[in-house]
C-alpha cells in the first residue's frame, strides 16, 4: 500500500529533467570532438535513423523513438547525442594522446563519412585536448603550435584546477579548438570544463544567429523613421484636408514594423536567452588571469557582448517604433474623429434648420388645405340645401351655406389637431401632444 497521494503524471520526468545530459567523466588524457547542427523538424526521424545505423555498424542498440538524448559506448570510443530545441548536439570522447591530436582526433574513430552524413547544418564544430599540465605555464611556442599561430586567449579555471585556451576560430579542418591542461581535476571536473567550453562555443554561435537578422533590419527600421517624421512634420502643420492620405499612410507603417517585429522577435529573443547562458558557463569556469592572455570573459565582452548589444538596440528600436507609430496613428485618428464629428454636427443642424422650413411649408400648406376642404364641404353643403329647397322645403341656399361654412372650418380643424396629438403620442413626444 503506497503511503502517499498518487503521482502527479509528470513528477518523475520533472525529477529526472535536472540530472539530464550529465557531464561525460573523463581520464587525462582524453581527446573530444563536438559537432551542433541546426536540424528542420522534417529531418528529426533522419536523425535518430542515422544514428542507429552507427550504433548497428558497432554492434549495439540505437536510440528508442522519441528520444531526445543518447549515450552509448562504441567500442573505444563513447558517443553522445542530445536534441535540443532547435540544434542537436554531437560529441566523441576516447582516452590517451596522439602526437598528432588534430589528425588523429576522436572525431576520426567515426566511420568514414559517417559525421558529414549528420542531418542538419553544421553551426559549431570542436576539437578538445585534456592533458596533464606542465611544470610551467605554457609557452608561446607550444600555444602557437597548437592554434596555428592565432592570437591565444585562455586562464586557469576550477580555483586553479585546469588551465584552458582557445582561439575560437575555425581552422582549416572546420574545428574550433581547445586545450586543457589539467592540474588537478577529477574526472567529472574534467568532463565539466570540456561541456562548458563547447557549450560556451555554442551558445555563442546561436546568439550570434541575430546579428544578420539586426545588420538585415537597420536599413529598414532607418526607412521608417525617417517617414513618420515625415508624417508627424505634416500632422503638426495642421493641414486637415489630407488626414485620410495620412492615416492611410500611418497604417502601412504600422504594417511595416509589426512585419519586421514578426520576423525577428523570435531571433532575438532566442540571442538574449543564449547570450545568459554564455555569460553563467562563463561564470561557472571561475577563471583567474593568466599573465599576457585574456580572459574568455574579457574575449566575451570585448568581441561578442557588442553583437549581442547589437541585437538587443534594434529590437528595441523595433518595440519603440511600433509604439511611436501607434501613438501617431492615435492622435490622428483622434483629429479625424473630431473633423467628423464637426461635420456630423454642422450636417445635424443643416437637417434641424431644413426641418423647421419643412414645418412652416406645411403649416402654410395645410392652412390652404383647410381652406380647399371647406370649400369643398361648404359646396357639398349647398348642393344639399338646392336639393332641400326644391324639395319643397323653405330654405334660404345662401344663408344655409353661409352658416355651415364657420362650423365645417371648426370642424376640420378639430380634426386635424386630434390628427396631430395621437401622432405626437405616437412618437414619444407629450410635450408637443400637449401644445396641440
Amino acid at each position: 500500500m503506497s503511503l502517499l497521494p498518487p503521482d502527479h503524471p509528470g513528477r518523475l520526468a520533472l525529477s529526472n529533467e535536472v540530472h539530464a545530459r550529465p557531464p561525460q567523466p573523463l581520464d587525462t588524457p582524453s581527446r573530444a570532438s563536438y559537432l551542433a547542427v541546426l536540424v528542420d523538424s522534417d529531418a528529426r526521424e533522419r536523425e535518430l535513423a542515422h544514428i542507429t545505423t552507427l550504433c548497428v555498424h558497432q554492434g549495439v542498440n540505437g536510440p528508442p523513438d522519441g528520444a531526445t538524448q543518447f549515450s552509448a559506448m562504441l567500442g573505444a570510443m563513447s558517443f553522445t547525442w542530445e536534441r535540443h530545441g532547435e540544434f542537436s548536439t554531437y560529441a566523441i570522447f576516447i582516452t590517451g594522446r596522439s602526437p598528432l591530436p588534430y589528425q588523429e582526433t576522436a572525431a576520426s574513430r567515426l566511420p568514414q563519412s559517417w559525421l558529414a552524413a549528420v542531418p542538419g547544418t553544421t553551426l559549431v564544430a570542436a576539437h578538445a585536448k585534456l592533458i596533464p599540465a606542465p611544470q610551467e605555464l605554457a609557452s608561446p611556442e607550444l600555444l602557437a603550435d597548437q592554434f596555428d599561430g592565432n592570437i591565444v586567449v585562455g586562464s586557469t579555471v576550477g580555483d586553479g584546477a585546469a588551465t584552458v585556451y582557445t582561439d575560437f576560430r575555425v581552422h582549416a579542418d572546420g574545428f574550433v579548438r581547445f586545450v586543457v591542461f589539467d592540474a588537478a581535476l577529477t574526472p567529472r571536473q574534467a568532463g565539466r570544463v570540456v561541456q562548458r567550453l563547447f557549450e560556451i562555443e555554442t551558445y555563442r554561435m546561436l546568439a550570434l544567429l541575430a546579428l544578420p537578422t539586426a545588420r538585415q533590419q537597420l536599413p529598414r527600421i532607418a526607412e521608417i523613421e525617417s517617414a513618420l517624421a515625415a508624417l508627424t512634420e505634416r500632422i503638426a502643420q495642421d493641414q486637415r484636408s489630407d488626414d485620410e492620405s495620412l492615416l492611410q499612410q500611418l497604417t502601412r507603417l504600422a504594417a511595416e514594423v509589426e512585419s519586421a517585429l514578426a520576423s525577428s522577435q523570435f531571433r532575438f529573443g532566442a540571442c538574449r536567452a543564449y547570450f545568459e547562458l554564455v555569460t553563467s558557463r562563463i561564470r561557472e569556469l571561475r577563471e583567474r588571469r593568466l599573465p599576457g592572455v585574456q580572459t574568455i570573459e574579457e574575449f566575451m565582452s570585448r568581441r561578442f557582448t557588442p553583437a549581442v548589444a547589437t541585437c538587443n538596440t534594434v529590437s528595441q528600436r523595433l518595440h519603440d517604433l511600433s509604439e511611436r507609430v501607434a501613438q501617431t496613428s492615435a492622435l490622428l485618428s483622434t483629429r479625424v474623429d473630431i473633423t467628423r464629428e464637426r461635420q456630423n454636427q454642422a450636417l445635424l443642424a443643416s437637417m434641424d434648420r431644413r426641418a423647421k422650413l419643412q414645418l412652416r411649408l406645411q403649416q402654410t400648406v395645410e392652412g390652404l388645405s383647410v381652406a380647399a376642404i371647406v370649400y369643398y364641404v361648404a359646396g357639398v353643403a349647398g348642393y344639399v340645401a338646392r336639393g332641400l329647397e326644391s324639395g319643397g322645403l323653405p330654405i334660404n341656399v345662401d344663408l344655409a351655406v353661409g352658416l355651415a361654412i364657420p362650423v365645417i372650418a371648426l370642424l376640420v380643424l378639430s380634426t386635424l389637431r386630434r390628427a396631430k396629438r395621437r401622432i405626437a403620442r405616437e412618437d414619444g413626444d407629450p410635450t408637443q401632444a400637449r401644445k396641440l
